[in-house]
């Protein structure tokens, strides 16, 4: 039983891929069903989550550093029902990760997962890549957006992402040592990406 987690940069094909290979492998893919796990245990609204995570601050920071110790998720839970803040939020990201990479044959996109499962046996650790012209495409062919939408969208979504990763501490994310393997989609066809991780997980 084998994990893969995926880390892309916007519209270099994350979710596509996240799917495409989960059928190939048979596994279960992990995208927003993680974000709703979260919600169904801290017994608030899908919204409240996504709103950690756009705001995330002091304890996320700590939680990637590896600093902040796991509390017990049914003492959170007793003591906070229908509550969530960071700390909260990062423990349950935490667990629930963990707990998909105990059950085996998942694929998990985004979320930390390289950071939470480093180090795990028979897991596999992928980052997509490509170059801004053709994430730019890839959005605007996908949503059907022109060329301004995309662009626009695509230097949001960048943003977010580097705005996210420095108030967790973090500026290494792209760094290559963190994956088993990285894929410049840019230079190959989605099915031809899906063939290699199929073969390397398979192995």
């Amino acid at each position: 039983m084998s994990v893969l987690t995926i880390s892309r940069q916007f519209g270099a094909g994350g979710v596509t891929f996240g799917r495409m290979i989960s059928n190939r492998l048979g596994y279960s893919f992990f995208n927003n069903e993680i974000l709703q796990m979260v919600a169904r245990k801290a017994k608030v609204s899908v919204g409240w989550v996504e709103s950690m995570e756009k705001e995330a601050g002091g304890k996320l920071q700590r939680f990637i550093s590896g600093l902040v110790p796991k509390n017990t998720i049914d003492r959170i839970l007793d003591d906070q029902k229908g509550y969530i803040d960071e700390e909260i939020y990062v423990n349950l990201l935490n667990d629930i990760i963990l707990k998909i990479a105990n059950e085996g044959n998942a694929v998990i996109l985004g979320r930390g997962g390289q950071y939470i499962l480093k180090g795990n046996e028979n897991t596999f650790h992928v980052l997509l890549v490509a170059d801004k012209a053709h994430r730019v495409r890839f959005i605007e062919e996908k949503y059907g957006l022109s060329i301004k939408q995309a662009v626009k969208v695509v230097n949001i979504e960048d943003k977010k992402r580097i705005n996210l990763y420095r108030k967790v501490g973090k500026e290494d994310y792209d760094q290559p040592s963190h994956y088993h393997l990285v894929m410049n989609m840019g230079e190959l066809n989605m099915e031809d990406a899906v063939d290699l991780i199929f073969r390397m997980v398979q192995r």
